[in-house]
């Protein structure tokens, strides 16, 4: 019984094409399934955060991105009702966000992850993962519905919440949240932005809007998760509701034209131990959180640069395999726990307490702050960073001598 492949991912989306490219670019033997074809569309924000435009820079795929015509972003906008902040969400070296559809995106890093070698196989059932010891198996289903068992050192779950191996192996979940909002977007012409990202918080609502390919502008909005089933007949009423909270945003709107059905979703938060003997999770399927600060892609980008890293260090013998994993583990927590803690804060949709009410009064005309702020959001900065209350105080202090 032979072990064919060094690496199995399951799952060829944001997180999976990644890891399978960069493995594959370390001369590693990868086998990447996905039940997709693609081109093929999901639900998604499909923001991608100047800290993940960065990722496809390093790896050479920015530019494909560009060249589809998706725009690039480089403001943020944040309006409060009262006020209106707006800064610069990247860094010199990363200065734009993108937000390209995810039809567009998705197969960039399917094709450059078989560019690499990988071993790419679409239309593809995994049935069942069996993992455990020094290798693991995954049994599914070819195209044609014929039997397929694939043998690995490793198999890895790139395959969302819902992971098929994650199911398998049943990982340790830990900061566990319920769902805290629910969200609806479709797609709008006629609503230029002006390569901004605006976003729009309103006690108990918020909702956004981003260019995206095609001349199209994504619009989402939502409300908490308690008020699921109350809405759910009339998303398209309880969304025109929600925009005329803000009627400037609403007259824009009445003059664009809705291109596409709704989409919507709810998630959980949870951090899943990320690895175990002959497994190992990468992106949502390891590690999850709410839509309302679209860090997904962005985070599954940098997920997959670290576990290809500690599986690299494993697979040529460079690190034992547990102490590769708990590096990636302990350095995926650390990074994104902050975060996770900043967009349950927001996706609470609650009234800002007066702190943070302060704090915002403070940072408006202050523009190097208002950028600073606009990098927390794209998490460019640590929100730890940014909140630490010597640099709350510093920022309240400097706006009272100045006002």
């Amino acid at each position: 019984m032979g072990i064919a492949y060094d690496v199995i991912v399951v799952g060829a989306r944001c997180a999976g094409s990644p890891l399978a490219m960069l493995l594959a670019r370390r001369g590693h033997r990868v086998l990447l399934l996905d039940r997709a074809t693609f081109p093929s569309d999901t639900v998604s924000t499909h923001l991608i955060h100047p800290p993940g435009a960065a990722a496809l820079h390093r790896w050479g795929l920015l530019d494909r991105v560009t060249a589809t015509g998706c725009p690039p972003i480089g403001r943020y906008t944040f309006d409060f009702g009262p006020l209106t902040l707006g800064g610069a969400p990247g860094t010199p070296d990363s200065p734009f966000a993108y937000a390209p559809r995810r039809t567009v995106l998705d197969k960039i890093l399917v094709d450059a992850a078989a560019e690499a070698g990988a071993e790419v196989r679409e239309a593809f059932t995994v049935d069942e993962v069996r993992a455990g010891g020094e290798m693991g198996e995954v049994h599914g289903r070819d195209p044609g519905g014929s039997p397929v068992v694939e043998r690995a050192r490793v198999v890895v779950g790139a395959d969302g919440r819902n992971s098929v191996v994650a199911k398998a192996v049943r990982p340790h979940q830990y900061h566990e949240r319920p769902p805290l909002t629910c969200g609806y977007y479709s797609y709008w012409s006629d609503l230029p932005l002006d390569g901004t990202f605006e976003i729009y918080s309103r006690p108990g609502r918020g909702w956004a809007a981003c260019p995206t390919n095609d001349g199209l502008t994504m619009v989402i909005g939502g409300w908490p998760y308690a008020e699921l089933a109350e809405h759910r007949n009339d998303i398209e009423g309880a969304l025109n509701r929600t925009f005329e909270l803000e009627p400037g945003f609403a007259e824009r709107l009445r003059g664009a034209t809705r291109e596409s059905r709704f989409a919507g979703t709810s998630v959980p938060n949870y951090f899943r131990t990320p690895f175990g003997p002959g497994w190992a999770l990468v992106g949502d399927a390891g590690y999850n959180r709410d839509f309302i600060t679209a860090q997904g892609i962005t985070d599954a980008f940098q997920d997959a640069e670290l576990c290809a890293g500690a599986l690299d260090e494993a697979l040529g013998g460079k690190r034992p395999y547990d102490e590769a994993m708990e590096a990636y583990r302990s350095a995926r927590d650390a990074r994104a726990m902050p975060m996770y803690e900043m967009t349950a804060q927001i996706a609470a949709l609650e009234p800002p307490d007066p702190q943070m009410i302060q704090l915002v009064a403070a940072m408006r005309g202050d523009q190097d702050t208002m950028d600073a702020f606009a990098r927390v959001n794209s998490g460019a900065t640590s929100p730890a960073e940014f909140f630490a209350p010597e640099n709350v105080a510093r920022i309240i202090g400097r706006a009272e001598q100045t006002r």
